[in-house]
């Protein structure tokens, strides 16, 4: 197993790799579907094992440099495509069956680190938070948005308590001038909140999130692509998610549940012949969290859950309930303006 105190010194560490190199095993070969390639950390781990061929993918276009260098490396064991979760059919062939599929959610490093994209809350750049293949940008949501739409944002997407002021503040401030950099936002929220010393995380980090998530369609997204992930996993294969918020963690959680062997559920939604059918085999709700050692190696990964289901034999079947229970988040989620 590798060695994660190598990764001190790197910007760019994949979080949780022992243990999913553990789950997966690779040295056992294997065809792998990584949905967050980043800067390739899970995807080059994984090849360096010699029966392993990797599919990756990721929206943001600025992670193809990394790709081209996997690539040269690996060769035709190893093929990339800048796309979004929800459009991973698009390049796995119909009769193609993945042993093993990863998505590791949330910022990449890459992301935060480049100040000029608005992930930060030290950027002085424009408020952007795309993470590519967007149709919409932070600008464009704080200048535009009404108050109800702004502030349901911000309490639904960021859980911030306070977020009718935030988006109060945010109306008033944009009638004097447009907000066009990402100091006038935290300036907003900091007018907005009340001070609380017992608070360890950044005053701007909910709101942040809220308008993040919004711009990226992530949630849209992720319930898409755990759909169609679980089309194209192998009978056996293991479906694995990273999540760093209680939002992503929730649908994880509800998904490889609601849908797991000893657990479906009967539905108003599905004709009497699709009431018992599932899609893993019996998950028993296991999260597994990062050591104490790779959190003081790489502190973003302290917030991180990694949960894990196993295919069942049974065919697949659209497991609508999923939709229909975080049918607010997908409504909110495509407001427009």
């Amino acid at each position: 197993m590798k060695d994660i105190s190598s990764a001190k010194n790197s910007p760019h560490y994949p979080v949780m790799l022992d243990e999913i190199l553990r789950i997966c095993s690779p040295e056992k070969g294997g065809l792998f579907l990584d949905c967050t390639f980043g800067v390739g950390g899970y995807s080059d781990a994984i090849l360096s094992f010699p029966n392993t061929q990797v599919i990756a993918l990721d929206r943001d276009l600025h992670t193809q440099k990394y790709a081209q260098k996997i690539k040269k490396k690996y060769q035709n064991r190893f093929n990339f495509y800048n796309l979004k979760f929800s459009e991973l059919n698009k390049v796995i062939k119909e009769n193609t069956k993945l042993d093993f599929i990863i998505f590791d959610l949330g910022l990449s490093s890459l992301q935060i680190t480049d100040l000029k994209r608005g992930f930060s809350f030290n950027s002085k750049g424009k408020p952007d938070m795309g993470m590519g293949l967007n149709s919409i940008n932070a600008q464009e949501i704080l200048n535009n948005f009404n108050l109800k739409t702004l502030g349901d944002i911000i309490r639904v997407f960021g859980e911030e308590k306070e977020s009718f002021y935030i988006a109060k503040n945010i109306v008033e401030e944009r009638k004097k001038k447009p907000i066009e950099s990402i100091p006038d936002l935290v300036n907003i929220i900091k007018k907005s909140k009340k001070k609380n010393p017992r608070k360890k995380i950044n005053i701007s980090t909910q709101t942040f999130q809220a308008i993040r998530i919004f711009v990226n369609k992530e949630i849209s997204e992720l319930i898409e692509g755990l759909i169609k992930a679980s089309q194209f996993l192998k009978s056996g294969g293991k479906l694995i998610v990273i999540s760093f918020h209680s939002i992503e963690d929730k649908i994880v959680k509800f998904f490889f549940t609601n849908f797991s062997e000893g657990k479906s559920r009967s539905s108003r939604y599905y004709p009497d012949s699709f009431k018992e059918k599932i899609l893993f085999e019996n998950y028993r709700n296991k999260v597994i969290r990062p050591s104490n050692k790779e959190i003081t190696v790489n502190k973003p990964s302290r917030s991180a859950k990694l949960r894990f289901a196993i295919r069942s034999k049974d065919d697949f079947f659209y497991p609508l309930d999923l939709k229909n229970k975080f049918l607010n988040y997908l409504e909110l989620e495509n407001k427009n303006v």
